[in-house]
Order: structure tokens, then C-alpha cells, then sequence
């Protein structure tokens, strides 16, 4: 510790040097630090979906789940495997231990997946990896709207896939963009009866006809006239008349056209899932889904600047509106964290001025602050932790630390300034740093290591604090630099020789001392009191701990509000967005409501999998000004209280990112989930009313409800 204090001392323009250098990388760092509301708590996970035309959960599980499943066990790393199989859809998430490259897990994951296509059944779906993407992925919500009235579902949902989407997609950062809502245009191929029997025709044949008169072929070329002709056969359809003038057959040299054995229309494909909006209309959607490692809030300007010039290119009256984005939440939480952390320095300074008597050695303990500060924002650049509210909470903390060895420095200098007069000023400086140095150092190395223990969590918790500890940890660090390097050089720089005469203490100590000292006399001449007042703040500690809440990561205030709606499992998509759009209307009736966006069931596979019972309802609440009650706690009752019990529908409240960690967490949307295991379901589900039951008598419990597994009404035929 003495050479380096000589080095910093004997070469303090380097010193001044290298310290601005940190400062000014330290501001580059920040601006590239990717910037989240929360730590990115996803597991390394590759997920698989699977859409199978119309097999019910028995077949889907049987012929394309269980497969998958069998093909991924025996992976490198891998950790587990859950899967969930509904009509129509398989969807098996691989997860993989933390540390894992993804794109090694998805490597590993396609090559198993081409054999088990091989396993399935024609016909009975082709397995496709998901969205490279988090948990934390969804971004972007949005929805488009049509002021003119003249475009129809199809149209509308046609723009979205072919203009809208095509183009987000172009942005850097966007992985995927799924659609919801409307209808996919398709050619209705209507077939009469009557008609195939009149002509001796069966369907196999009609769509056999379909798919060979409906696409282009090469026929090489040919040689006129010395030039070469590529031959093209143009056979593609475009319009109904082409698929009517499709020849099926030939009776006695007479054609027998489409036209003449079905009706040919536009239609809808069929659909699992809708979009509603404010209880009176459906919508098309999109969700933005970000690439993995990519930061969001640079993610979602670039999609609201792409955003605005399609805006531009849209046929006249259609427009893109967002109703849902995490950058607002982002910019919240990292304005109130960065806004703690300027008054916390704010005061921090003040109070060195106060005891410290003067502004010279204030400034230079004061100056350790944005040191420590941006040596940390270099330190979590070059680690990958990304400005959030754990990470930025970590400086925080440390704030108060970070000016502990500036003060014992500057402090002791001050003191061998006054005492020891005949030795020259660099020598002073260097002796009284060297006489700290050493006790502050192991004091800032406890603090680090108090810390240790929160670098050895693994999993979800890891995720979470894990950027806490290195925060402080990098905070402490920069602290300690700036106390052996730059602390000397820049008391020696600011801090002068003091004048002859009797030393003062400053008014803040003599008032300080004034009712200290007697207090410290009282118990030092009353030692028992001394330990006995201890034990009673530790006893009294240890009796009130056990009444004190907790939870496991602090709840946000994000903002919006999620309404999750289940229903019968045999509800129909048509009824189930007819009960979304009354509970819409209800929601309405609340003042601080200014929209409802709901999505039902599932749109394009790559993100939700909700059946068509289940409904999630972005509540988009209005300025917090606007509000009649003072925190989005009441607000929620409010909406508890409007909703009561509405027939056959069981309601969740929950917030977008709370109710994702909640799943990444447990594979539940819900903040605490019991799980029963066992091999017959009606059992289970008997059970689980039990408990679910006792769990409703429990003080603070709300919006219990038991996961619907059965209930869908089969037809089987034999």
C-alpha cells in the first residue's frame, strides 16, 4: 500500500489523467449499458411448438409431445423439460442449466427435432423451434385502427401480415412479430354434394386438382433465332375466377370446371383465438418480440421510429396505435432510481460540508462519488449486467460507503496538517495517507464480502440479486482506487496549509459533543445498562421479525394493469369473447380507465398458448394525477369491487411483468402456486378444490383459483 501511495503521489498528473479517463469511461459505459426495469430472470430455455390440425389433447400428447420429449432427454445441460399439450397445439419448453450459450441450445435442440419428424405421423404437425427470445421478450403491444369503417377483418389482418409485420421485422433487435385478431384470408372452396355424386367425383380428387393447377413450374428453354427463351408455365392462382376455371375432370371431351361441382368464396381461416377492444369492437394486434441479449428500450424507439413512418405508408384512415410498452416502465423505474441516487449524493455532500468544516476537503471526498459511480457502470458494461432497478438499487446503497475512506484520508490529513508542522506538505500528505490506508482497505474488503454470499445464488435468485452485489461490489472497488490513487493526489491539489493559531473544531462537532459525551459516560460507568438495553433491541427484534411480510423481488408499479379472465373449459371462442367484452364495458365504468385491449385464446403460435377460455385484459390506466385514490392498490380493488363475481368466470389481477417473472418463476401465472402431482385427474381436481378452499381462508389471499385441466366436452367416435 506505501509504494502505491509514493507512485500516486511522485506522478500525480498521470494520477489526475487516469482518473478522468475512468470518468469519461465510465459516461460511455452507461450510455451502452442495456437498460431493463428488471433483471432478465429467464432460464436458458428453446422452446418447441407444434400446431396439428384439430387433434385433441389425448392424440396431441400421445403422437407429438411425448416424442418430442423422448428426443430431447439426454441432452448436454440439459436441466428439465415441461410440456403442455392442447387441442390443436403441442408446445415442450427445454431447459437448459445457466450458463448455457442459447444458440449452442438450439443447435442441439433442431438437430434432435429432425429426427422426430420422422416419429410423427403425417399430417400430424412438423415441430418448429420458437422466437429466439426471453421470457422478458414481449415488448410491444399494438393494434390497428381503421377511422374510415370501410376495411374488414380480413383486410385489416391482411395489412398487418403482409405491410405491418413484414416491415418491424426489418428492425434490429426484432426477432418476431406475432398477429392476432381478425381473420386470415383464404379462398373458400364451398363443395355441393350433390354434385359429386352427379359427376363422380370425390374430395381427394377436388383437392388433388387444387394443388396441381396452383403453382409455377420451369420448363428450361429453348433456342429461336439464335436467342434462348426461358419457358415459364404460370399457373399460380390469383382471384376466384382462376380457382373456378380449375378443370376437375373431362366428360365425353367436356370440361368440368370447379364452378360447376362447388362454390368458390372469400373467407376467414379458422381461428383459436380474438382481439376485443372497450367492449364494442375486435381489433387486429401484433406483439413485438425482442431478440435475445438485445436492450429494450433502445429495441423499442428503434420500433417506434419504424413505427411512424408506416404510419406514413398505411392506406388513408388505417394506423398503428401501441397500447402497451415497457420502455415507459424502464424509464420510470430508472429515473427514480437515478433520481434517488443524485439527492442521496446531494446530501452526502452536504453533510461533509457541515462536518467536515470547509469546501476544499468536502470537494474531495465528495469527487469519490461519480468516481466509484461510473468505475462501477464500466465494470457492469464489461460484465453484461444491465442498468436495472437491483443494479442501480446497489449503488444506492453504497453510496454512503463510497465516501468512508475519502473521509479517513482527508480527515487524517487535515489532522497531521495541524500537528505535524515541521515536516514538509507532500510528506504530510504521504504519511497520513500511509497510516490509513491499511484499516480502510480491509474495512471496504468486509463490506465486499459481506456481499459474497449473495454471488453464489444460482437460478431465478441468482439472476435477481446477482447484479446487487456486483454493483456494490464494483462500487467498492472504484471507492478503494480512488481512496489509495486519486485521494492524495487531490488533497494535495485542494488542500491547504492551515494558519497559525488554535484549532477550532467546527460548530457541528462542538454541538455534537455537547450531548455525546455525557451520554457516553453514563454507560460506560453503567456497563450492565449498556448490555441490557442491547438485549432488549435484540430480543425485541428477533419477536417482531417473524410479523414482518416478505416477498421475493419488490412489487412494481408498472402502470397497467392485467385482468385474467378463465372461463369453462367447453366455452365456445365466440361466447368467450362475448363475456370479455361485458367485463370490458364493466371495466370502463371505473374513472381512472381510459381503455381495455383483450386478447383470447392465442394468436400465431411463437409466444401465448392460452386456449380460448382464458382471456388477458391490458387495463391502460390514465395519468396518476387523473386518479381519485392514491396508489394502483386501490385501484385494483376498485376493479375487484366492480367486477364482483361474474357468472362462470374466475378473475386474476396481476400486473405485465409481474405476471411474467410470476410464470418464469413457477410456471403459473400467479404469484404463489401449490402444486399436486399424482395419476388421476379427477382426484386431483378434487383436491385442489380442498385446497384451494383452505387457501381462500387465509388473511391477505385474493383471486384463488385451481387451474382448469379437464372439462372439455368430447364427441368420440367409434
Amino acid at each position: 500500500m506505501k509504494r502505491f501511495i509514493e507512485f500516486a503521489l511522485n506522478n500525480r498528473l498521470l494520477m489526475v489523467t487516469l482518473a478522468v479517463f475512468v470518468l469519461l469511461a465510465g459516461v460511455i459505459s452507461y450510455k451502452r449499458l442495456p437498460i431493463d426495469a428488471f433483471p432478465d430472470v429467464s432460464p436458458v430455455l428453446v422452446q418447441v411448438f407444434t400446431e396439428t390440425e384439430g387433434l385433441a389433447p389425448q392424440e396431441v400428447e400421445k403422437y407429438v409431445t411425448y416424442p418430442v420429449e423422448v428426443a430431447m432427454n439426454g441432452l448436454p445441460n440439459l436441466e428439465k423439460i415441461r410440456s403442455v399439450s392442447n387441442f390443436g397445439l403441442s408446445v415442450v419448453n427445454i431447459y437448459f442449466k445457466d450458463g448455457t450459450d442459447i444458440y449452442f441450445a438450439r443447435q442441439l435442440v433442431n438437430e434432435r427435432l429432425q429426427e422426430v419428424r420422422e416419429e410423427i405421423p403425417e399430417g400430424f404437425g412438423n415441430p418448429q423451434m420458437g422466437p429466439i427470445s426471453t421470457g422478458m421478450g414481449l415488448i410491444l403491444f399494438y393494434h390497428l385502427e381503421d377511422t374510415t369503417g370501410k376495411y374488414s377483418l380480413e383486410d385489416l389482418r391482411t395489412i398487418q401480415d403482409w405491410v405491418i409485420k413484414f416491415n418491424l421485422e426489418t428492425v434490429p433487435g426484432v426477432t418476431e412479430v406475432l398477429s392476432i385478431g381478425g381473420y386470415e384470408k383464404q379462398f373458400h372452396v364451398v363443395v355441393h354434394p350433390d354434385k359429386l355424386l352427379r359427376y363422380g367425383v370425390t374430395i381427394e380428387e377436388i383437392i388433388e386438382k387444387i394443388k396441381a393447377n396452383n403453382l409455377n413450374v420451369g420448363a428450361q428453354f429453348i433456342v429461336k433465332n439464335n436467342e434462348e427463351y426461358i419457358v415459364r408455365s404460370v399457373g399460380l392462382v390469383s382471384d376466384i375466377e382462376d380457382i373456378e376455371n380449375i378443370v376437375i375432370k373431362s366428360e365425353d371431351g367436356t370440361p368440368v370446371y370447379l364452378k360447376d361441382i362447388a362454390h368458390v368464396k372469400i373467407g376467414g381461416a379458422i381461428r383459436r383465438g380474438v382481439q376485443t377492444m372497450n367492449g364494442d369492437t375486435e381489433v387486429v394486434a401484433g406483439m413485438v418480440i425482442k431478440l435475445y441479449g438485445e436492450n429494450s428500450s433502445t429495441v423499442i424507439q428503434r420500433v417506434e421510429e419504424k413505427i411512424e413512418k408506416i404510419n406514413k405508408m398505411l392506406p388513408e384512415g388505417i394506423k398503428i396505435v401501441p397500447y402497451y410498452e415497457q420502455k415507459s416502465l424502464v424509464d420510470a423505474c430508472i429515473e427514480t432510481v437515478t433520481s434517488a441516487l443524485m439527492e442521496g449524493i446531494v446530501l452526502v455532500v452536504i453533510i461533509l460540508m457541515v462536518f467536515l468544516g470547509a469546501i476544499r476537503p468536502s470537494v474531495v471526498v465528495a469527487l469519490s462519488i461519480p468516481f466509484s459511480v461510473l468505475f462501477a457502470m464500466v465494470g457492469m458494461y464489461y460484465l453484461g449486467i444491465s442498468a436495472n432497478l437491483m443494479s442501480f438499487g446497489g449503488l444506492a446503497i453504497a453510496i454512503g460507503m463510497m465516501v468512508d475512506g475519502g473521509v479517513v484520508i482527508v480527515e487524517n490529513i487535515d489532522r497531521w496538517l495541524r500537528s505535524e508542522r515541521d515536516k514538509s506538505f507532500m510528506e504530510i500528505i504521504r504519511g497520513a495517507s500511509i497510516e490509513v490506508i491499511r484499516p480502510i482497505t480491509f474495512a471496504v474488503m468486509i463490506i465486499i464480502i459481506v456481499f459474497l454470499p449473495l454471488f453464489t445464488l444460482s437460478g431465478v435468485e441468482g439472476k435477481t440479486f446477482s447484479p446487487l452485489a456486483y454493483a456494490v461490489a464494483l462500487a467498492m472497488g472504484g471507492s478503494i482506487v480512488f481512496t489509495i490513487f486519486v485521494a492524495p493526489v487531490l488533497a494535495s491539489i485542494f488542500m491547504p496549509l492551515p494558519g497559525k493559531g488554535e484549532h477550532k473544531e467546527n460548530i457541528a462537532f462542538r454541538i455534537l459533543l455537547r450531548y455525546y459525551e455525557p451520554i457516553v459516560r453514563f454507560f460506560v460507568n453503567r456497563r450492565m445498562v449498556a448490555v441490557g438495553l442491547a438485549v432488549v433491541f435484540l430480543v425485541t427484534g428477533i419477536a417482531i421479525f417473524p410479523q414482518l411480510g416478505s416477498e421475493f423481488t419488490p412489487r412494481l408499479q408498472e402502470g397497467t394493469i392485467v385482468v385474467r379472465l378463465t372461463m369453462a373449459p367447453s366455452i365456445s371462442l365466440d361466447e368467450s369473447q362475448r363475456v370479455t367484452m361485458l367485463v370490458e364495458k364493466r371495466l370502463l365504468k371505473i374513472p381512472e380507465v381510459v381503455k381495455v385491449v383483450s386478447r383470447i385464446g392465442r394468436g400465431e403460435v411463437g409466444a401465448h398458448t392460452d386456449p380460448v377460455n382464458s382471456a388477458e385484459m391490458y387495463v391502460i390506466l390514465k395519468p396518476r394525477e387523473e386518479w381519485r385514490v392514491e396508489s394502483q392498490e386501490e385501484i385494483e380493488e376498485l376493479i375487484r369491487d366492480e367486477l364482483g363475481n361474474v357468472p362462470g368466470v374466475l378473475v386474476n389481477i396481476t400486473q405485465p411483468i409481474a405476471m411474467t417473472l410470476d410464470e418464469l418463476i413457477s410456471g403459473i401465472k400467479a404469484e404463489l402456486a401449490v402444486k399436486l402431482f399424482g395419476d388421476d385427474l379427477d382426484v386431483l381436481k378434487q383436491k385442489a378444490e380442498e385446497i384451494a378452499t383452505v387457501l381462500r381462508s387465509v388473511p391477505g389471499s385474493a383471486d384463488v383459483q385451481v387451474a382448469q385441466v379437464t372439462g372439455t366436452p368430447q364427441l368420440i367416435i367409434t
